[in-house]
């Protein structure tokens, strides 16, 4: 814990000295997500012997440290702890030849630390890819090849086939642990339709972060398959078995992206797993011209659950255990046909940014999203927290600042949001809902030094403020979801 202290003071120290410009590699950009962007990849050859002599390997090394501050410590539930890893990745790509190409990506992490349980209980799933969460919360290493793909270029066609990245609404890498989530998939992408951009998907398997092996993209066991925190606890193999379904299914995606209208951008996002629930997502973001360098863009985004077996299976709720007989707050508990809008204000000007945000959830059913992209985000998702729920309401304040392009403070890049989340008192009540009405405060802070060039320090901070989570009967009003939390993290890209 000391250490771990330690660690957190010198890189808030660090934060206040010279520094140079946001980190950027030759080949490569870190997004404020984690998100590597490749700005140099290899190019066409001429044999197959070049495709390997004249492939690229990309490194990266990641320090990942996490320190939970709880208001009430609950036994076997919850306990002031930390959690340290070193970990990276290797990534090779190809060149191509006659289109053809192939990338293979490697990652790692190692505990520093082992202070995440209680008894057999694992208190520090949230440190996830710091270490593997093991059965009996021991700490382990991991070591995975997360990404190994062909692909095949034709034109403005990208064809990728096996282990990959994919990122969308609902879909995402989430790299903002040690190890990314993948999947198995192929996907194809074309952009000969102007200014539009269409990519269709076909997914066998996922890998979340904290796993070495791929599984199911849907059912629910812990260390097992789709343990994800967004995961729907109902959906369990057994529960699919009895139903007569799969509990591998695929998934198939469509996502639709286009920008012909000056200043309008439209998404259009449609996911299917048949037999279970498909998905729509529409958003529309209109840029307006204010002057002197000021916008002002408002967004919207509409989304659309709907049913095709999973309610019968798992129930309404995320927690899986609304059945047909014990609604516990939920009009129809056996049916997922759900809706969301969520609506945004976002003021800006050079460095500056300011947003509003609101989102909705209909008194319907649980969203199902446990592919780390988050149906709230960008709109009125903070870090760490899960507000789709059913007639879940929330609204946020973000403000971001670029120090480094406003010529302040060389290097420095810092965002700050808050967010109050009200979530659904009867289903609390009735024992379907483990989430109390919250207020989050949340900071990121990301450093570059000249001194240090290819090296990026990320400081992250929030207070949670949590009411107690109400139950039938009360004996409890001691609130067990309040919490500050720590994160620091250095990467390294070579």
């Amino acid at each position: 814990m000391n250490v771990m202290k330690i660690s957190m003071a010198a890189a808030a120290a660090c934060l206040l000295a010279t520094s140079a410009h946001a980190l950027k590699t030759e080949d490569r950009t870190l997004k404020g997500n984690m998100q590597v962007e490749y700005t140099k990849v290899p190019g066409d050859v001429n044999t197959v012997a070049e495709m390997f002599t004249k492939g690229e390997v990309y490194g990266r090394i990641r320090s990942n440290m996490f320190l939970w501050d709880w208001d009430n410590e609950k036994l076997n539930s919850t306990k002031d702890h930390d959690a340290w890893g070193l970990g990276g990745s290797l990534i090779y790509k190809t060149g191509f030849f006659n289109g053809f190409g192939a990338t293979l990506g490697f990652y790692g992490t190692v505990p520093l630390t082992a202070e995440n349980t209680i008894g057999t209980t694992n208190i520090g799933k949230a440190g996830k890819d710091t270490y593997r969460t093991a059965a009996d919360g021991s700490e382990e290493a991991i070591g995975v090849l997360a990404e190994g793909y062909l692909e095949y270029k034709a034109g403005k066609t990208d064809f990728k086939v096996g282990r990959q990245i994919i990122e969308s609404t609902l879909l995402a890498s989430n790299d903002t642990k040690m190890v990314p989530n993948t999947f198995e998939a192929a996907v194809v992408e074309n952009k000969d339709v102007p200014d539009t951009k269409l990519r269709l998907g076909y997914i066998t398997q996922q890998k979340l972060r904290d796993h070495q092996t791929f599984h199911s993209i849907l059912a629910y066991q812990k260390r097992v398959e789709n343990d994800d925190s967004a995961g729907h606890a109902g959906l369990t193999p057994a529960k699919i078995a009895a139903a007569g379904e799969d509990k591998d299914p695929e998934m198939i995606f469509v996502t639709a992206e286009n920008k012909s209208i000056k200043n309008l951008k439209l998404n259009a996002d449609y996911y299917n797993i048949d037999g279970f629930f498909s998905t729509l997502v529409l958003e529309a973001n209109y840029k307006i011209a204010l002057g002197n360098d000021w916008s002002l863009t408002p967004g919207v985004r509409y989304l659309r659950q709907m049913d095709d077996g999973a309610g019968a299976i798992g129930g309404a709720a995320l927690a899986g255990n609304v059945t047909a007989s014990s609604a516990k707050g939920y009009t129809d508990p056996t049916s997922v046909d759900a809706s969301m809008w969520a609506a945004r204000l976002v003021l800006a000007n050079g460095p500056f940014s300011l947003m509003g945000g609101f989102s909705k959830v209909a008194d319907d059913a649980d969203i199902i999203a446990p592919w780390r992209g988050f149906p709230t985000g960008g709109y009125t998702r903070s870090m760490a927290q899960y507000n789709w729920m059913a007639n879940t309401k929330t609204w946020m304040v973000q403000a971001k600042y670029d120090f480094n392009k406003a010529g302040l403070v060389p290097g420095l890049n810092v965002a700050a949001d808050y967010a109050d989340m009200n979530y659904d008192d009867a289903k609390m009540l009735a024992g379907s809902l483990k989430y109390s009405d919250r207020t989050i405060f949340h900071v990121d802070a990301i450093q570059t030094f000249k001194a240090l060039p290819n090296t990026e320090f990320k400081l992250r901070f929030a207070t949670v403020n949590a009411d107690p989570l109400l139950k039938t009967p009360i004996t409890d009003t001691t609130d067990y979801d309040s919490y500050n939390e720590y994160r620091f993290e250095i990467n390294y890209m070579f």
